[in-house]
């Protein structure tokens, strides 16, 4: 037995239906994918990979890509996705710290890639992103069936590496049932069914695009239209043929911002969700204006999968993630005492369920200090819950701004600047100031053709925000700077802006 391929795979055994919509035309059915990863696994086999050894892969989406995936499950191999944007260096840190045995790449960086993961002891084959490479042309040959390995639900399937902003990577450990059990909330709480056509531009190696969009499709039986990336022109070619999308804020402001992008074109659809960073409550109300859908905002993390979810039939709160999933515990803590703290006051959100990773990979005190003895994860994220279970997330705890004494939750300060004339977003750090500590700092994003006045914006905050939560300067800019998945990267503009108060 083994419950995670047997779920999301084996369980299409023979299937002709359509798995996936190919981006140049065409499909690939369950069973022909199925084939794929069966050849693919024997090559793990031939590689001398052994059940709990460590795949490490950094390789551009593709059909076969996502097979590879399926062949570790199926030979019990422990899968770790590595995002394409990582430079050599990077990549060596995780190969060490993984104990990867096989590196997958593309072969443009076979140059590079190849000696590292040699003098690391792992062997390295090719994946490119149009399918060809060293791996596939060692799949041509193998069976098109493969021998199940045997795993229990407490087995690890995948490891996830965090993004680092502060320290070290660390490898989460991913659990057969942590994902399966996250992936049957979801298709139930969604209600994901077999003629669901799920619109898929996500990258697949992160948790939405790989372990939320393509294990709920998986399990339900159904299909996805296999993008290679978010490309306006193919959304919005490709979307008369979903039911579903899933995306980051991202994906929607483009999608608002082209004319083509309308009710008569997202009529049909049943179902938008969107996470991986929070979306503006006014991208939530031109997008209902605009196509009479409300958006599904929810909450997860590599740790833990999907935490909170908007519901699917009630009331989906612009501003909210929602509420706690079915089996999924939550609480608001003081990060001092860990005592939880009364409904609608801020404090750090903690998590417990079967979604709940194992720990970090030989990282026992970090693990020890994130992971309660009694289940609980810390999650590192600020948040309230409101009387009526619903969860608003203010801010990371590495963000939270202390002035003079006083905490500042950036979140507060940027709901204001947000809705003020010509502000398109707004991110709020702070930055080293020589008599508070920290003081607030105010980046602005002009909304497009606009100059939003600094004076009016200082105004707003004295009307709406005590004294010592105002911003102490304003500065202008193009665009905030994101990581692949639409976080805004905070650390990144505290590096860029710390001395404007040294001296």
């Amino acid at each position: 037995m083994n419950p995670l391929y047997d779920s999301l795979f084996g369980a299409h055994a023979g299937r002709d239906a359509p798995f996936l919509h190919l981006a140049g035309g065409g499909t690939l059915s369950y069973a022909g994918f199925l084939a794929k990863a069966a050849q693919i696994a024997h090559v793990l086999d031939a590689q001398g990979l052994e059940p709990g050894d460590r795949l490490a892969a950094q390789v551009e989406k593709s059909p076969e890509a996502l097979a590879l995936y399926a062949a570790c499950a199926q030979a019990g191999v422990v899968f770790l996705p590595l995002n394409t944007a990582y430079t050599r260096d990077e990549l060596a840190y995780f190969v060490e710290n993984s104990g990867a045995k096989l590196l997958v790449g593309d072969a443009a960086k076979e140059g590079d890639l190849a000696p590292m993961a040699e003098g690391f002891g792992a062997r390295f084959l090719t994946l490119n992103g149009d399918g060809s490479g060293t791996l596939s042309e060692a799949a041509a040959g193998q069976p098109e069936s493969y021998d199940t390995v045997a795993r229990d639900g407490e087995d690890l399937a995948a490891f996830l590496y965090t993004s680092g902003t502060t320290g070290r990577s660390k490898g989460a450990m991913l659990t057969q049932e942590n994902l399966l059990s996250n992936a049957r909330t979801l298709v139930e709480y969604w209600h994901f069914g077999e003629t669901d056509v799920l619109l898929h531009a996500l990258p697949i190696f992160h948790t939405h695009g790989l372990f939320v969009a393509s294990n709920v499709t998986l399990l339900a039986g159904g299909s996805m239209i296999f993008l290679p990336k978010f490309d306006q022109d193919a959304m919005i070619a490709r979307l008369p043929e979903a039911t579903c999308m899933m995306g980051v804020p991202t994906f929607y402001t483009r999608l608002l911002d082209d004319d083509r992008f309308d009710k008569g074109l997202t009529g049909h659809m049943r179902l938008f969700i969107s996470g991986s960073a929070p979306l503006l409550a006014e991208t939530h109300e031109r997008f209902e204006a605009r196509t009479g859908h409300r958006i599904l905002e929810r909450y997860g993390m590599t740790e833990t999968n999907m935490n909170t979810s908007n519901p699917y039939d009630g009331d989906r709160r612009a501003g909210t993630v929602g509420l706690p999933l079915p089996g999924v515990e939550l609480k608001v803590t003081d990060p001092e005492s860990g005592a939880e703290v009364p409904r609608g006051e801020v404090g750090q959100i903690e998590v417990r369920g079967p979604n709940v990773f194992k720990g970090y990979w030989q990282m026992p005190e970090k693990t020890a200090a994130e992971l309660r003895a009694d289940g609980f994860f810390i999650t590192g994220d600020l948040g309230t819950q409101g009387a009526d279970g619903y969860v608003t997330i203010v801010g990371r705890n590495k963000d939270l701004i202390i002035s003079g004494g006083y905490n500042i939750y950036p979140k507060e300060i940027e709901l204001v600047l947000d809705e003020q004339p010509g502000v398109l977003e707004s991110a709020v750090i702070g930055v080293p100031h020589p008599d508070f500590g920290e003081t607030v700092v105010a980046v602005i994003v002009p909304a497009k053709g606009q100059a939003p006045d600094e004076a009016a914006l200082a105004a707003a905050c004295k009307d709406s925000l005590a004294r010592f939560k105002h911003p102490r300067a304003f500065v202008m800019a193009e665009a905030l700077p994101r990581n692949t998945m639409g976080k805004v990267q905070k650390n990144v503009l505290r590096d860029q802006h710390a001395g404007m108060f040294a001296g």
